[in-house]
């Protein structure tokens, strides 16, 4: 069935998202996997990006206020002008799947940069010493030591990033990219004589599943990583 036209008997209360959901199963599921990849993708890119960046603004307390400035300000661009902005930029077709990870890479790496040098700047100075007489040298120390002591700190930016993309990916639904996005636009097309609810509904509650269940997987990586807060809390 086309999610273009609507049968004779279909409701239009909210309560009819779950049969909207059975009639278009496919096509939902489709886009719910494309909003999945285009949430996560980024994140991951932006952490890699990030933890050079953190790790350089932790290091030279020069570099860290201009790097949050300019970080800051790129987070602070709107995610319609900016899906608007890439593909010229990148020589990419103006529906090019591309332009979504690479918009939301640099609002990952914007926010994340913050949160690896503070969560890095939480390190216990004592640890960091400890750790330098022991022989460790920066790019060991930093890997073995620093790192995983600031692993609850940027994990709980990733949670922030990783939600925030799952709201911003709906955006581009609205231009045409496939995503949970298109519910909400077919919501918009379909109420042609009243407010046809169902599909936007499903998007809403699509859109917070999914972000539930990312929101759980980094607390089930953060537990993984971090076996010593147990220990401790054990005490």
């Amino acid at each position: 069935m086309s999610v273009d036209v609507l049968p004779l008997d279909a409701s239009s209360s909210p309560l009819a998202f779950w049969s909207y959901f059975l009639d278009h199963r496919s096509t939902d599921l489709g886009w719910l996997w494309d909003h999945t990849w285009l949430s996560v993708v980024p994140v991951v890119v932006g952490l890699v990006l990030a933890l050079p960046l953190g790790w350089l603004a932790r290091r030279h307390a020069w570099v860290y206020p201009p790097m949050m400035s300019v970080t800051g300000l790129l987070y602070t661009i709107p995610s319609i002008a900016l899906f608007v902005l890439i593909p010229p930029l990148f020589g990419l077709s103006v529906l090019s799947p591309l332009q979504v990870p690479i918009a939301l890479s640099v609002y990952s790496t914007s926010l994340l940069v913050r949160v690896v040098a503070d969560g890095l700047a939480a390190v216990p100075s004592e640890t960091v010493q400890a750790a330098t007489a022991l022989g460790y040298r920066p790019l060991a120390r930093f890997t073995r030591v620093e790192l995983p002591i600031a692993v609850p700190v940027i994990t709980a930016g990733l949670r922030v990033a990783i939600v925030a993309n799952v709201s911003i990916v709906a955006v581009a639904g609205t231009i045409g990219l496939d995503n949970l996005g298109r519910l909400f636009d077919q919501g918009f097309t379909l109420s042609v004589n009243e407010p046809y609810y169902p599909p936007i509904v499903l998007g809403i509650v699509l859109c917070v599943l999914l972000a539930l269940v990312l929101d759980a997987v980094v607390l089930v990586v953060d537990r993984l990583l971090t076996p010593w807060r147990r220990a401790v809390a054990a005490r």
